[in-house]
């Protein structure tokens, strides 16, 4: 047996990393393709650790991306998106990731599949093939390449870096922003009873709680809730029951057996100060609302890209769990702590025909090539 050499990049792109792909370096065929990325990655591995491949064995770094050009007149490239599974052999597409949407633009340009100008900021369209949606990115440029290093600090991330503007363009069009029909859902979950959520598709499927509903205080970090197979067989509960809801799967159990990866559940509670995971003290002042989400089974140790798009659109309407908490402010952004810090998301949205209707949703982060060549893959 030989091993394969496949040209590909191993990139960060917010609080996230994942192996970056051309699309035509694949095998066309979608089961040989997903034998060999399960590979790059090294999953199913029953230690849990992906000691035999590139991920990091956590949701955050077990990720792959593949680009392509794209045949859409409103898009340059297009973008899929693939989760996979530590310890089973899955790769979830249902998705997007919001954080490693900041590298595509870059890999893109750097790829040579879209044209950028030698200074300044290359606007590249975006096509989320996962979830049909369009995302633009602006990149910087300098001196004919991109422009990745940079004072932009993220929090979630210990370096600073080039800024990127990232603006998720309708994020709800041609499907129902509440798949339910309602803002505010009373929600039935066993062992909770009815509990209110707020059930969006915006980013990314999300299921929005009051903290207080799950036992918690909106403050928690990874080693508070993960650590607790209470905590996380509830939320997933929870999860399971509020993808029925929003029309995804038919039984709870199909949520937990075969969509992991979305719909996402969030918590939310008013601003209060703690301690952040790098140590650095976040106040109450500094925020507009406390926010943790999980992703793939645990607590996220930052936000993800789509949940903060979800809480950006929630935020600028009335009536959700969101905004009775924070409502968007004048300049229409909202601050939120996440276990790694505070994010700042904006988004524009307005009632249209007694239908509320998010037209765009901005947010900042930085993306860095970690690694260029090949991945070796036994054939």
């Amino acid at each position: 047996m030989k091993q394969l050499r496949i040209p590909a990049v191993y990139m960060r792109g917010g609080t996230s990393k994942g192996v970056f792909f051309r699309r035509e370096d694949l095998p066309a065929d979608p089961v040989e393709r997903e034998k060999i990325l399960l590979r790059v990655i090294g999953s199913p591995d029953r230690y849990g650790k992906h000691t035999d491949g590139m991920g990091g064995a956590t949701s955050s770094t077990s990720k792959i991306v593949i680009l392509s050009r794209s045949e859409r007149p409103d898009s340059d490239v297009d973008y899929l998106f693939g989760q996979v599974a530590i310890d089973r052999p899955a790769i979830e597409w249902s998705g997007n990731c919001g954080n490693l949407s900041t590298a595509v633009g870059p890999f893109a340009i750097e790829q040579g599949l879209v044209a950028a100008p030698t200074d300044g900021t290359a606007v590249v369209r975006i096509w989320q093939a996962n979830i049909k949606k369009r995302i633009i990115s602006h990149v910087p440029m300098k001196d004919g390449a991109v422009q990745e290093l940079g004072d932009f600090e993220l929090d979630g991330v210990a370096f600073p870096a080039a800024e990127i503007k990232l603006e998720f363009v309708d994020p709800a069009e041609g499907g129902a922003l509440f798949p339910t029909g309602r803002r505010l859902e009373r929600l039935e979950v066993p062992a909770l009873g009815a509990i209110e959520a707020t059930m969006i598709v915006a980013g990314n499927p999300t299921i929005f709680v009051d903290a207080a509903r799950l036992g918690l205080t909106g403050t928690e970090l990874q080693k508070d809730i993960n650590n607790n197979p209470k905590i996380l067989a509830l939320a997933e509960t929870v999860r399971a029951h509020g993808a029925v809801a929003m029309g995804l799967v038919k039984t709870p159990q199909e949520a937990s057996e075969k969509r992991q990866g979305t719909p996402k559940i969030a918590f939310v509670a008013k601003p209060a100060g703690y301690t952040a995971s790098d140590g650095k003290a976040v106040t109450a002042q500094s925020i507009d609302l406390l926010a943790r989400i999980f992703s793939m089974g645990v607590l996220h140790h930052a936000m993800t890209g789509t949940g903060a798009v979800a809480i950006a659109a929630a935020a600028a309407i009335p009536g959700t769990v969101v905004s009775r908490l924070a409502p968007v402010g004048a300049d229409g952004r909202v601050r939120f702590g996440h276990p790694s810090g505070v994010l700042s998301v904006g988004a524009e949205a307005r009632e249209e025909a007694g239908r509320w209707a998010v037209k765009k949703v901005m947010m900042s982060r930085s993306a860095r090539r970690l690694m260029e060549g090949w991945v070796r893959v036994p054939g």
